[in-house]
């Protein structure tokens, strides 16, 4: 039987001499902080499962150390998408060792609709810069029916708080859109010493698999809306939280009380008030 060639091309530079050649100085206003450690985004990577025959969008590639990792698996393709100038053109030179296998697009990703630029099955694997990964996750999971799997790192408190279980202090509007589309699981920590430079704070790898059916556009609109009014203002009460939605009527037809507040809300119960918002 052939052996099968490698799927990482061979003499990639030093992740440390493409940052310095391209002048790679992560910048604060791009949310950006990098990951060299080759063992630790190989981690990464595993997280999201067989990669065989699957189409890979990563967001945000910086140098391009994640990007290595994911032409390391079995991945068929891996699109990047950065804004950077000066990363895109550390990315073009690895996309040009890597013809067919690795497509670079400039842009950002806030703009683009990602499931567009790959067939499926699809997943999305990134180290998401910080300033906008909340907004990245709510654009992506309304169209979570397009992807098999996302494998994404948040700074750790984002993570928990897309991962939390009702009742608890991180339960809020990212939990309940995130775990109504998705199963949520928080996989990994990461220490600030692992990323240059090193940021304030921990970071965590959740990975988010979409459920089998998904809600049509005008419910999810619902959720957002309903979402938007319950967690708006914590300490209020259901009824008064509600009141621009419906209130305390709204609440009686789902047969929720409306002395409750919204974080003791099971993922459930919001379905329920949703369905019937829309």
């Amino acid at each position: 039987m052939p052996i099968a060639p490698s799927r990482e091309p061979g003499d990639l530079p030093p992740l440390r001499e493409v940052i310095a050649r391209h002048g790679l100085d992560a910048r604060r206003s791009l949310g950006q902080h990098f990951l060299l450690d080759s063992n630790l985004v190989g981690r990464i990577v595993r997280q999201a499962g067989e990669l065989a025959g699957r189409h890979v969008v990563e967001v945000g590639p910086g140098p391009g150390g994640l990007t290595r990792a994911l032409l390391d698996s079995a991945a068929e393709t891996v699109v990047a998408v950065e804004v950077d100038p000066r990363a895109a053109g550390a990315i073009a030179e690895l996309a040009a060792a890597c013809p067919g296998r690795l497509v670079l697009v400039e842009g950002d990703a806030l703009a683009l609709d990602l499931a567009a630029l790959v067939p499926a099955p699809r997943q999305i694997i990134a180290n998401l810069p910080y300033n906008i990964a909340s907004p990245l996750l709510v654009g992506w999971l309304k169209q979570a029916s397009s992807w098999e799997r996302l494998t994404l790192m948040f700074q750790q408190e984002v993570a928990e708080r897309i991962c939390a279980a009702p009742g608890s202090g991180a339960y809020g509007r990212l939990s309940v859109l995130t775990q109504w589309l998705c199963r949520a699981e928080l996989r990994l920590r990461i220490p600030p010493a692992a990323f240059v430079p090193p940021p304030k704070v921990w970071s965590a790898v959740a990975v988010l698999t979409p459920h089998a059916i998904q809600p049509p556009p005008a419910l999810f609109a619902a959720m957002e809306r309903l979402t938007a009014a319950a967690f708006g203002q914590r300490r209020k009460m259901l009824r008064g939280a509600l009141k621009p939605l419906g209130g305390e009527a709204l609440l009686v037809r789902a047969g929720i009380a409306a002395d409750r507040r919204a974080e003791t809300l099971a993922i459930a119960e919001f379905d329920r008030l949703a369905r019937l918002l829309a």
